[in-house]
């Protein structure tokens, strides 16, 4: 078998006929299981306003996650940074690094993470230092973070507090050319969301070779691909409980998103023709089958990416299911 290290992204999703507090319990519970079989990052996501995913505050999620393990590293994928100011990042990151040293990963993104009018109530401006402005923020968050601000600064007096911690590795997410060609001109690790742009993984990841420059970060490029994947014991079962994720992405682009339905509900729901070809299409971002096929898809995928990092999402119904398609994945390694 093919070698490769495998990941874990969570959305912390809610099942329909769930609550948010049990989508967190499920959470510390799958963490705690694949540290035990051997994967290496856990990292949660930041989205807003959407009723089937729980982790809309993934600096508190890591703390917790990572108190609950030992070994794992635990990061964010990503903390949107025009949700945020840098010094906030700076000083919520070397805090969980001071908690627990040498496992904290900082992944950032440029995106909302949600929709416009939600971006507006987390205090983004529109045409001020919005996901445009990304490299200036960096700068800024670098800077807290212990490069420092250049005399005369505003913010040169300003600490980010613990101060005497430094800022955890920082992975730029993407899923464009544009975040490959920051990361790499700006020397940081990569992570591109193949289950967000299934078409521009292989370009982006060239571009991000292409562009990297040394830096005090990384001496050479260091890449993730995040792939969503369902697998089960057999294909079927697999189709099944993909069901549920068929059904969300549907509600998700019509507007009307909600808790992560059943396979029941998805099987009762009375698809238009329109909506089969919708669906149809949102399947090129998944694979889903039995494990040997969905581990050589994988490692056929990283191979033309030229990764040896897939960080899997698993977005399924049943908090068991869920957990059993990890487990069946790590038995192929």
């Amino acid at each position: 078998m093919a070698s490769l290290t495998l990941s874990v992204l969570d959305l912390a999703p809610v099942g329909s006929g769930t609550t948010a507090a049990q989508a967190f319990q499920n959470t510390l519970d799958l963490a705690r299981r694949v540290e035990r079989l051997g994967y290496r990052r856990y990292w949660l996501a930041e989205h807003h306003n959407m009723p089937g995913i729980a982790s809309s505050a993934p600096e508190i999620l890591i703390g917790q996650v990572a108190r609950e393990t030992s070994t794992i590293r635990v990061g964010s994928g990503g903390i949107m940074l025009p949700n945020h100011t840098p010094l906030h990042i700076a000083e919520a990151f070397r805090t969980l690094e001071a908690l627990f040293p040498g496992r904290i990963d900082l992944g950032i993104g440029r995106a909302a993470g949600t929709d416009a009018r939600t971006a507006l109530a987390l205090g983004r401006i529109p045409g001020a230092r919005g996901g445009e402005d990304l490299p200036g923020q960096l700068a800024d968050l670098f800077a807290f973070g212990g490069a420092g601000f250049p005399e005369g600064h505003s913010f040169r007096s300003v600490a980010a507090v613990p101060s005497d911690v430094p800022l955890p590795p920082v992975w730029l997410l993407g899923s464009s050319d544009y975040g490959a060609r920051l990361a790499g001109e700006l020397g940081l690790g990569f992570a591109f969301a193949h289950h967000i742009n299934p078409y521009g993984t292989l370009e982006a990841m060239q571009i991000y070779r292409d562009a990297f420059t040394p830096s005090r970060h990384l001496d050479a490029p260091r890449t993730i691909l995040t792939v969503s994947v369902i697998c089960a014991e057999t294909a079927l079962r697999a189709e099944e409980l993909a069901s549920s994720l068929d059904l969300a992405w549907l509600r998700l682009y019509s507007g009307q998103p909600g808790p992560l339905p059943s396979p029941a509900e998805a099987r009762t729901y009375p698809y238009t023709p329109q909506e089969r070809m919708h669906v149809e299409n949102n399947r090129t971002r998944l694979i889903l089958g039995e494990p040997a096929g969905v581990w050589d898809q994988l490692c056929a995928l990283a191979g033309r990416a030229g990764t040896d990092e897939v960080m899997v999402t698993t977005m399924v119904h049943d908090h068991g299911a869920r957990v059993r398609s990890y487990e069946l994945l790590a038995q192929q390694q």
